[in-house]
C-alpha cells in the first residue's frame, strides 16, 4: 500500500530536488485550478492558458511559500491574480461594450448548453450557469468558498481581503447568484409548461 504524502512533504520534496513531485501538486490541483480560472475567463483556452501560466509561476515562486497557509490558498492567491492580469491585458485588446449587451450575450451564449439530462436534474446545469452570468469577483467568491470549501479567512488571504469584507462580499455574491438562477429557472419553466 502506497502512503499518500501531503501537500508540504510534496513541497519539501521538490525543494530538496525531487522535481517530480511538482506533478503530483499539480494532478492534486489542477481541477479545482481550471474551475477557478475558467469563472474569471468564461472560455476553457483562456482558462487551460491562465491554469498552465499559474503552475509554472508557482513552481518557480515555490521557495517563497512561507507555510503558514495550505498550499492550496497559496495556489489560488497566484490563480486570482493572474486571471485578474489576464483579464486586463485582455480587455486592452477588445472593445469596450455597453454592460447591458455584455450580460445579454452571456446569457444567449448560456442557454444553448446542451447537458447530461441528470445533471439538469441535479440542477448543476443552471448552478453552474448563473455563476458564469456572474462578475469574476463575484464567481470567484462563491468557488472558492462552496467548491474550494475554503473558510472566509483563508478566502481573504487568497483575495487580499479582510474575513469581514469576504464576508459581506459572500453576502452580495450570494444575492446575485439567486437573481442569476431566478432568471434561468424562469425561462426554465416556461418551457416545462
Amino acid at each position: 500500500m502506497q502512503q499518500q504524502h501531503t501537500d508540504l512533504d510534496l513541497i519539501t520534496g521538490v525543494l530538496a530536488g525531487e522535481t517530480a513531485n511538482y506533478a503530483e501538486l499539480v494532478k492534486r490541483h489542477q481541477r479545482f485550478v481550471f474551475t477557478l480560472a475558467m469563472r474569471f475567463a468564461k472560455n476553457r483556452e483562456d482558462a487551460e492558458e491562465i491554469a498552465q501560466d499559474c503552475f509554472v509561476k508557482a513552481y518557480r515562486a515555490l521557495g517563497t511559500f512561507k507555510q503558514t497557509s495550505k498550499f492550496s490558498t497559496w495556489l489560488y492567491s497566484i490563480v486570482y491574480t493572474t486571471s485578474m492580469t489576464f483579464l486586463r491585458k485582455k480587455r486592452l485588446d477588445t472593445q469596450s461594450i455597453n454592460d447591458d449587451e455584455h450580460v445579454l450575450q452571456i446569457a444567449n451564449a448560456g442557454t444553448g448548453l446542451d447537458a447530461n439530462i441528470y445533471e439538469k436534474k441535479a440542477g448543476y446545469v443552471y448552478l453552474n450557469q448563473a455563476i458564469d452570468l456572474l462578475l469574476p469577483d463575484d464567481a470567484a467568491i462563491i468557488t472558492l468558498f462552496y467548491k474550494g470549501e475554503q473558510s472566509l479567512e483563508e478566502i481573504g488571504e487568497t483575495l487580499n481581503m479582510e474575513p469581514n469584507t469576504v464576508k459581506v462580499k459572500l453576502h452580495r455574491a450570494r444575492t446575485r447568484l439567486k437573481e442569476k438562477l431566478q432568471y434561468l429557472l424562469k425561462d426554465e419553466v416556461k418551457e416545462l409548461i
